[in-house]
């Protein structure tokens, strides 16, 4: 059988579906012995759990208020009222000047990404010039790397490293590089998240700033991927100031919070924007999910959304974090090029082996066999032509499971590690 461009494009092999296969694989397939430290699920926080029943026992005892939320399309820039909340939230919030027009929901940040990248980038219409979407520092996230309608999409700079005490590194924006590249390339967007999936990296007030007046002075948008930051789920561990403006475009999603099964995307942008991405989504969906968003409406009526993300959510990661380093710390505290991304945000280990004998797709193969589910680096850096070692050098670990999952975890890898430097191979068979 023969398929479109289109289709041989979005069907063949990627990073994001072999992470969500293994995730899946490991979590409703399994025999509940894998070790699952891959996926970007959210950990089970009972605090959330017990409020997001309460705001279900609401709905469910609300009227007809459940069988509306089932049993009706929302319109296709998303839920009337979750979007009226919103906006006067993040205008109370943060000072912003949002009205609902300023909002569209998506069926989850994927969705939301796919949207906006095809959106800015790819072939321009009635011209045969091919616009990127800017990637000031990588690595950044896996479900990126594939969204383009178009290929080679994505441009990608190297970041700078700087080398932090107790094997800790810091990626830090290459302005200089970012400046050229704006000036060589046709870009028709930049994109940070923040904080950062995989490493937990958090961009700095001045990086976010300056990246601010570039894309401004370039006259395209700045794109903010929110999906672990403020307000909700907020797990920033450092100080860092949600900032947005008329040329800034801004994503949340509920899934961090702790609702991945609802697939709810948030895009903040000006009113253009939110026009355009209401047409597109009519297209593509007919309309987004109503669950999430008449869950987080009784949760942003009872004020609990904000609540529950600086004074549970954040603490339950952020001990999380500690933990987890200090663990890896100790069982690798014979390795000394075994190096970790300074934990900012997120709830993921970003680790570093500083010249490896293999690569970590090979010790992907070889956790995986021994039922540790872990995402190789080389996934984490799209649209870079450079053939950058660091690249096989690193893996992403999940600490947002149970703590012994975490901990039998990192032991199994510390093995595998002091084995690979010990023999300068990993033995896959």
């Amino acid at each position: 059988m023969q398929y479109s461009q289109y289709g041989t494009k979005f069907a063949q092999p990627s990073g994001i579906l072999e992470l969500m296969e293994d995730l899946d694989s490991a979590l409703n397939r399994g025999d509940g012995n894998a070790l699952m430290l891959g996926g970007g699920n959210p950990g089970r926080i009972p605090a959330v759990e017990r409020e997001l029943r309460s705001a279900m026992d609401v709905i469910l005892n609300d009227g007809d208020r459940f069988e509306r939320m089932i049993g009706f399309y929302d319109g296709p820039q998303g839920n009337g009222p979750f979007i009226e909340l919103l906006a006067d939230l993040l205008s109370r919030t943060y000072g912003w000047p949002l009205s609902p027009a300023h909002i569209a929901l998506t069926n989850g940040s994927q969705n939301s990404f796919f949207h906006l990248f095809n959106l800015f980038a790819g072939r321009q219409a009635n011209k045969t010039n091919l616009h990127r979407v800017l990637l000031p520092l990588v690595p950044e996230y896996i479900g990126y790397s594939d969204t383009g309608i178009d290929s080679d999409v994505f441009l990608s700079l190297l970041p700078r490293i700087q080398e932090l005490p107790d094997r800790t590194i810091k990626y830090q924006i290459d302005f200089e590089a970012v400046e050229e590249a704006l000036q060589d390339y046709d870009i028709g967007a930049i994109c940070v998240s923040r904080p950062t999936n995989p490493s937990g990296n958090v961009i700095e007030d001045y990086e976010l700033n300056r990246l601010s007046l570039l894309s401004q002075h370039s006259g395209i948008p700045l794109i903010v991927d929110g999906a672990y930051g403020h307000p909700f789920p907020g797990l920033i561990y450092t100080g860092a100031t949600p900032h947005w403006d008329d040329h800034i475009v801004y994503t949340l999603s509920l899934s961090k919070f702790g609702m991945p099964g609802v697939r709810t995307g948030i895009i903040i942008a000006n009113p253009e924007i939110i026009t355009m991405l209401t047409r597109m989504n009519a297209v593509n969906n007919l309309a987004s999910g109503s669950v999430g968003p008449v869950l987080a409406t009784e949760l942003i009526r009872r004020g609990s959304l904000i609540t529950l993300s600086t004074e549970v959510i954040r603490k339950f990661y952020r001990e999380k974090a500690d933990r987890a380093r200090n663990l890896l710390l100790s069982c690798t505290e014979d390795l000394p090029d075994v190096r970790m991304h300074k934990i900012e945000g997120a709830f993921f280990l970003w680790v570093y082996c500083h010249e490896f004998p293999a690569t970590t797709g090979e010790l992907y193969t070889r956790l995986k066999k021994r039922g540790v589910y872990v995402v190789p680096g080389k996934y984490y850096f799209p649209g870079l032509a450079d053939d950058w070692p660091h690249k096989e050098e690193c893996l992403r670990v999940s600490f947002a499971g149970e703590d012994r999952v975490v901990e039998q975890g990192l032991k199994i890898i510390a093995e595998e590690l002091r084995s690979a430097y010990a023999t300068g191979r990993i033995e896959i068979g």
